[in-house]
């Protein structure tokens, strides 16, 4: 097996999957080209805000495409890539894709409305506020892991002393990027520029941050650096989605998407051999296959986090339907394709099928590195610092994404019924800058702990909201009067999944526990939010699944 044949596979795989099993979800479910979207029909200048289906495509894939993709199909590579490879295939196209799809459908036919509003208006009003508490927790979770990541990604200095100067001038230009994407906010929003301008515009833009972080590293430490990522945060919740977000993600899709192709490109050209056994066993180094393997890979082949993105923010930007499935299927394959690249080049570095030394990341920017450097001839500083810049952009294109939905969720969380009044607490927390404070103040606590000590958590929580919106949406197909088993066999899935590696997690705190190995800070905070995502998670599939198996509904029209 070669790297070639991996990536061959995966293309022909996705393209056949996107043909056929996306376009026959939209024929079974059917779209209205002719319909006014609710970007459309709401739009308020913030939230509400229609934009074309390019832009809505980037938002979209440079919010899911976090760190990921490229960390998950790496450790799980020690199972063999076989194991791997399968599981990115039918998951993306079966599982993640479906969701993704699936989400921005239900939201965009229902007023733009999130996945807790959805509960609310197909469930009812306790389901939706257990849902959004889980999904407020899990806001919490994925901001700190990433923003940790992050800040470490551009410490400028080693454990030595020494400069980093690639994480620095990756810095450099990640704040280039706030502050250019506004202006380039603003200058779309002022001259309504055709789709080649606007193109050509990014490009030159790109270009000339590049120039100027290479020739001007900013070196920082970490807490500086955690404060700064936390700052970009706030801001990113708060203002509107044109002003930051939207022209963010679009001048940073270039980026990931630059990557992407980078990456099949040198696969391609290069031709490396795989030097990991295609199976190893049904257990690694103690780790299971069942339920290790399918947590491991989220991104790449189901993340749940990527349902809150279809329904929080991207739903709201959609200004024809027939744009949902290039932007709901179609970025979520191009996150499966970048998946199947980094399990081809950890693959290609192994020797005697034992893998590289180093983390996935420096895995991953050693091998496209090197691909750059000998296939298109750039210079060695100039691979590093683009690779480590699309590596820190995965995670911020994530993190302002998922400050803004957990803005959101806290603020619809304590929401009142229709009918009835807020009180005054509920007000206050309510306000956009309070809820963001309160939520960002928590995460950083949680940041101070390490993204290490955070990611195992993170991705049971991850893949459970998999399934628990998986069973929600089921539900509005239902109701809705739309066929909705192709969700069954996923949910069902994903929930036995999950549940089994929070047990297993729960298990080993307590072993610890009883050892007298336990650390309060952080295996006691892991045990209460993993307790308390199980018990969200099981009242929530109650809630549904009283719905689900309940009787036939009649069709109801969502416009």
């Amino acid at each position: 097996m070669t790297g070639l044949m991996l990536v061959g596979i995966a293309l022909v795989w996705f393209a056949g999957a996107y043909l056929i099993y996306g376009r026959w979800l939209v024929k079974t479910w059917g779209i209205d080209p002719k319909a006014k979207t609710p970007a459309v029909r709401k739009n308020d200048g913030g939230d509400y805000s229609p934009a074309s289906r390019f832009t809505v495509f980037a938002h979209q894939f440079s919010s899911i495409t976090g760190a990921g993709p490229v960390t998950g199909p790496i450790i799980a590579a020690m199972f063999g890539w076989a194991p791997a490879l399968l599981w990115i295939l039918i998951g993306g196209a079966f599982f993640g894709c479906v969701q993704d799809f699936t989400a921005l459908y239900a939201s965009v036919k229902s007023e733009g409305k999130s996945m807790g509003m959805l509960i609310e208006q197909y469930v009812g009003r306790t389901g939706r506020r257990l849902f959004l508490l889980f999904c407020w927790l899990f806001t919490l979770l994925v901001i700190a892991a990433f923003s940790d990541i992050i800040a470490k990604t551009f410490n400028g200095f080693g454990a030595d002393g020494t400069l980093n100067t690639p994480g620095a001038q990756a810095a450099t230009i990640s704040m280039l990027y706030i502050v250019v994407a506004m202006g380039f906010g603003i200058f779309i929003s002022k001259v309504k520029p055709s789709g080649v301008l606007k193109f050509a515009v990014a490009i030159v833009l790109v270009a000339a941050m590049f120039a100027v972080g290479m020739n001007f590293p900013l070196y920082l430490d970490v807490p500086t650096w955690r404060y700064i990522v936390f700052g970009y945060c706030f801001i990113a919740a708060v203002l509107p989605m044109w002003l930051l977000m939207e022209p963010r993600d679009y001048l940073s899709s270039f980026l990931l998407l630059g990557m992407v192709a980078g990456g099949v490109v040198g696969v391609i050209a290069a031709n490396p051999s795989v030097n990991m056994p295609a199976f190893v066993g049904f257990e690694v180094n103690g780790k299971p296959l069942f339920p290790i393997l399918f947590i491991t890979i989220a991104c790449g082949a189901v993340s749940g986090f990527h349902s809150l993105v279809s329904s929080g923010t991207s739903s709201k930007a959609v200004s024809n339907e027939r744009d949902m499935l290039p932007v709901g299927y179609g970025a979520m394959l191009c996150e499966c394709m970048l998946g199947v690249v980094a399990l081809a080049i950890a693959c290609a570095a192994a020797s005697n099928g034992v893998m590289a030394k180093g983390t996935p990341f420096q895995i991953f920017a050693g091998g496209i590195s090197t691909f750059f450097t000998q296939i298109f001839g750039l210079p060695a500083g100039f691979s590093a610092c683009f690779i480590t810049m699309c590596v820190s952009a995965l995670g911020m294109t994530t993190i302002d994404s998922v400050a803004r939905i957990g803005r959101m969720s806290l603020q619809e969380m304590l929401k009142p019924s229709e009918g009835q009044e807020a009180g005054s607490a509920a007000k206050f927390f309510m306000n956009n800058y309070v809820s963001t404070g309160v939520t960002l103040v928590l995460a950083y606590g949680l940041c101070l702990a390490g993204y290490m000590n955070i990611w195992p958590l993170f991705g049971a929580a991850n893949q459970l909201l998999s399934a628990l919106v998986l069973i929600a949406l089921a539900v509005f197909l239902k109701v809705t009067g739309r066929k909705g088993w192709m969700l069954y066999v996923p949910m069902a899935f994903m929930f036995c999944v999950t549940m089994t590696a929070l047990v297993m997690s729960v298990y080993g705190i307590v072993t610890k526990l009883m050892a007298g190995t336990f650390v309060v800070g952080i295996d006691g905070l892991q045990l209460v939010l993993a307790l308390a995502l199980m018990t969200l998670a099981v009242l929530v599939v109650k809630h549904c699944g009283r719905e689900l198996l309940g009787k036939e509904q009649v069709a109801i029209a969502e416009d």
